[in-house]
């Protein structure tokens, strides 16, 4: 009640203060940046609050109006021309060369402080500020490509957001039949894994006694989740996802032993490269071991986005023609309900996935998988590939139906999480290690 009685002051100080600012052009006509960037400019340089968070409500309305090109123009204005006050910042430099305490290094951190950080700042303190500027970086974000012009001004607007948004401020919060109808609406709109077809299919997954979702909120952004997770309490590790998403019998409670995470989708565009999820696993790790004490095992069921993409492109596979061959039914949609095909596929595909997580990197040395990249730089243990995990056509046209198993071993995280961040060490079960080393494996013998 305290957070909206302050926002709705706000909000009446704000549209109180923009009646003095009308300058008789109407908002519903098409903006020009430039207009905009002088109002940006009259903003830093007041000194005023409530002037001042009328005037950043009238920018933030401002910039809805400006077509793809204004906003560009804009973007490009600001990264180019509000940076660094130099004068400021050379006399800073000069005098930290000349001083004898951390008084002239303070300085020269403030000095060399772009302006942008501020007017974003400003912009901040308009009622829905926040929540406007996570939806100006999507904006930024999707005009970046091409315009490398544009990176400095990414760079401030991580900065702060990553500020704002770090985990000291987040709240988790479970999220059942319960929840308010507009974020369940929600939970639907962003799942990104596994799609959910419609309310029903929702139920299943948030209802039952042996399903669980988690969602971080910001107190920023009402009723916004910012990242979730749909988990699943099963007896063992489970293989595929379908058991998982379609009408069964739920485990009864007390025979549960394994926590699985088979869904964690990022809702909020503006807000990517600030990662949450790492926070959301461990933290929900926390609430079912109070909660369940007899858990024993966390684990994911993840899909593999990247595999066949590189399959497809990798130059380093020297596939022989028969298993060239061999992959190009891969190509049929049906080629899986083919008994005889999938057993000769399985033992091509497999270490080839195995080869994918362990030794496949890009240019720059990095894990192909973005998917891998996340759980294993959070300390998780490659556990197991699954074969013909997700029937899907997402999951057979990704991944040729592969899935696998991301452990969460709670005493080995941080020493799987310095040894994969400090090395590119991928730690997995020899399970998974062996499939490179396998008997017949004629493909392996050649990669090594």
């Amino acid at each position: 009640m305290a957070n909206a009685f302050f926002s709705d002051l706000l909000a009446t100080i704000s549209e109180r203060g923009r009646t003095l600012l009308r300058r008789g052009n109407s908002l519903e006509t098409k903006q020009d940046a430039s207009e905009l960037l002088e109002l940006c400019e009259a903003l830093l340089s007041g000194r005023g609050e409530a002037s001042g968070t009328a005037m950043a409500r009238e920018v933030l309305d401002r910039y809805h109006h400006l077509d793809a090109a204004g906003r560009l123009s804009f973007f490009q204005t600001l990264a180019r021309d509000f940076g660094p006050d130099r004068a400021r910042l050379m006399q800073a430099i000069e005098a930290w060369r000349k001083g004898s305490d951390d008084g002239e290094a303070s300085e020269l951190h403030f000095a060399s402080e772009p302006r942008r950080q501020e007017l974003i700042r400003r912009l901040n303190r308009a009622p829905g500020g926040t929540s406007e500027l996570v939806a100006m970086r999507a904006d930024l974000l999707n005009l970046m490509k091409g315009n490398k012009d544009l990176a400095a001004l990414d760079l401030d607007l991580t900065h702060l957001l990553s500020s704002w948004f770090n985990r000291g401020f987040l709240v988790l919060r479970r999220i059942d039949w319960s929840t308010p109808a507009n974020i369940l609406e929600k939970i639907i709109r962003y799942e990104a894994v596994h799609e959910i077809r419609d309310w029903n299919d929702l139920r299943r997954r948030i209802d039952p006694i042996d399903r669980r979702c988690y969602a971080f909120f910001h107190p920023a952004l009402n009723d916004e989740p910012l990242i979730f997770v749909e988990v699943a309490l099963t007896e063992t590790i489970p293989g595929a996802i379908a058991p998982l998403l379609e009408q069964r019998e739920p485990v009864a409670i007390e025979r549960a032993r394994t926590a699985v995470f088979y869904s964690i989708s990022n809702t909020q565009r503006g807000l990517g490269g600030i990662s949450f999820g790492s926070f959301l696993i461990k933290q929900v790790v926390e609430e079912l071991r109070r909660e369940l004490p007899k858990l024993d095992t966390f684990v994911t069921l993840s899909p593999v986005p990247g595999f066949m993409q590189w399959l497809k492109q990798a130059t380093d596979v020297p596939l022989s023609e028969d298993d060239r061959q061999l992959l190009e039914i891969l190509e049929k949609p049906d080629w899986f309900e083919n008994a005889e095909l999938a057993a000769q596929l399985r033992p091509v595909l497999e270490p080839l996935a195995a080869y994918y997580f362990l030794k496949a990197r890009t240019p720059k040395g990095r894990l192909i998988d973005s998917v891998a990249r996340f759980h294993l730089g959070n300390g998780a243990r490659l556990e197991r590939i699954d074969w013909l995990g997700d029937l899907s056509p997402k999951g057979l046209r990704e991944s040729a139906g592969i899935m696998v198993n991301y452990l969460y071993r709670l005493d080995d995280i941080e020493k799987n999480h310095e040894a994969y961040a400090n090395n590119g060490e991928v730690i997995a079960s020899s399970a998974v290690k062996k499939l490179l080393k396998g008997e017949g494996r004629r493909l392996l013998e050649r990669l090594s």
